[in-house]
């Protein structure tokens, strides 16, 4: 396909070639005449438009149209469909695992894909063996990858601090042996955070997630303790102190936050943390099956709309902070193999259970139609696998034709399942909302890199 999509914004009229990436900040005569899947011929244009505008301006803008057009910066060609065919034949090298730590939490967040009981009624923490056995899988199917990374998830790792280390400790005492380089991740609610453990997150990890909604309000109402209590009080002071030391150690950590039905104002969840001091921020809409009250429908959309144009304008004001949904780098970008592809999930990344089980991802662990092995006896269903790796944008049909097939890759894979039952399907709501997410982004890097600010 060579299209281009057109939109609009703080009254600036882009055009963004969808094919090369290229992005025109155009005036409205060049935005007008130009449609999305092609150029009527000059003499039409001109007739067209002629009793709207001069004629030789309209030829003019013909020309640089031409031009753009010659450069293969407008109406190019997508010349990616054979890579992607060539990367579905490639092998599958494992390159990061997301160790589910803990199948345990000390909150009972409303919207949790735990449902708030736990996973399958038990409560289980990941032994040292597990853990171990899931570095030796991770270092066995990376391949030829020097740099490979372990994501400590749960439901809460810090519960299970000591296998924690105890994981790191045997990673890095493998990398030399193996020529691997390990980075760690962790995401973390914050409840048990202690100078110590703060310290050692900051010596160890690359990454430090730690979640909160927003608001106290919000936090409250959704993020709760066992007790029924909320949590904004006693993790914010340990939020602050966790960020203060990435800060310091120039360290990359982020704010991570669900917006729901209930808080479907959460730019003033975005304007809370900027005013407490946070640069790098993320809210994510939650995803939850259509009956669930906190769930995102349909008919929120504009609403949701009209909070992503709010938060555009206040990050405007704040060219420092990383709003990662509006996180795009419009002078490169991802690799190809990652814009077409997506994550990995299932064949370049994978999840392991307290029990060892082996899942596409976080988001699949518990569902057997994708369990894929263990990590004793390795991955028996390797077309999973092969599946996954054929996910591409150019094997979505609703994706092939959409013009940001490139900035989101196919959405994600969980979430087209959980919502079609098919990962193949995208799910429609998340699409909408990532279109509008994707317009803000390249809007806010050009004023960001032009230094448009308000």
């Amino acid at each position: 396909m060579n299209d281009i999509h057109k939109f609009k914004c703080n009254d600036d009229c882009f055009m963004l070639d969808v094919s090369s990436g290229t992005i025109h900040v155009v005036d409205k005569i060049i935005y007008e005449i130009v449609n999305e899947n092609n150029i009527e011929s000059r003499s039409n244009v001109i007739n067209k438009y002629r009793g709207k505008y001069d004629k030789n301006i309209l030829n003019e803008c013909y020309d640089e149209i031409e031009e753009l057009i010659k450069k293969d910066q407008l109406y190019s060609e997508d010349k990616y469909e054979y890579i992607a065919k060539n990367f579905e034949k490639e092998p599958n090298y494992i390159k990061a695992v997301c160790l589910n730590i803990a199948h345990d939490c000390n909150l009972r967040c409303k919207y949790c894909f735990a449902d708030g009981e736990g996973y399958d009624q038990q409560r289980i923490l990941m032994s040292f063996d597990v853990a171990k056995r899931s570095i030796d899988f991770l270092i066995k199917n990376s391949g030829t990858r020097v740099n490979i990374e372990v994501d400590f998830f749960g439901g809460e790792p810090l519960l299970n601090m000591d296998v924690v280390k105890r994981t790191v400790d045997y990673a890095r005492s493998k990398e030399k042996q193996y020529n691997k380089n390990f980075r760690f991740t962790i995401t973390t609610n914050a409840i048990l955070l202690t100078e110590d453990i703060m310290d050692y997150l900051d010596e160890n990890m690359v990454n430090v997630v730690l979640s909160i909604d927003g608001r106290k309000e919000v936090e409250d109402s959704i993020r709760i303790k066992i007790n029924g209590g909320g949590t904004y009080d006693d993790i914010l002071p340990k939020i602050k102190s966790m960020v203060e030391r990435r800060v310091k150690s120039k360290k990359q950590y982020y704010i991570r936050g669900t917006f729901t039905s209930q808080n479907l104002d959460f730019s003033k969840d975005i304007k809370h943390f900027i005013d407490l001091g946070f640069k790098e921020i993320s809210i994510e809409p939650v995803v939850l099956s259509a009956d669930n009250p906190l769930s995102i429908k349909k008919e929120y959309l504009e609403q949701i709309y009209e909070q992503y144009d709010i938060i555009f304008k206040e990050l405007l004001k704040h060219d420092d902070v990383i709003f990662y949904h509006f996180n795009i780098n419009i002078n490169g970008g991802a690799c190809i193999y990652k814009r077409i592809s997506g994550c990995g999930a299932g064949f370049e990344y994978i999840a392991v259970t307290p029990e060892g089980d082996i899942y596409p991802c976080h988001q699949f662990v518990g569902n057997k139609v994708f369990y894929m092995g263990n990590v004793y006896d390795g991955i028996k269903n390797k077309e999973m696998s092969t599946d996954f790796r054929k996910s591409n944008i150019y094997n979505k049909p609703e994706c092939k034709k959409c013009w940001a097939r490139f900035y989101c890759s196919g959405g994600c894979q969980a979430n087209n399942y959980n919502s079609t039952g098919d990962t193949l399907m995208p799910y429609e709501i998340g699409c909408n909302m990532q279109r509008r997410r994707i317009e803000y982004a390249i809007a806010l890097q050009y004023y960001r890199s032009n230094k448009i600010l308000s």
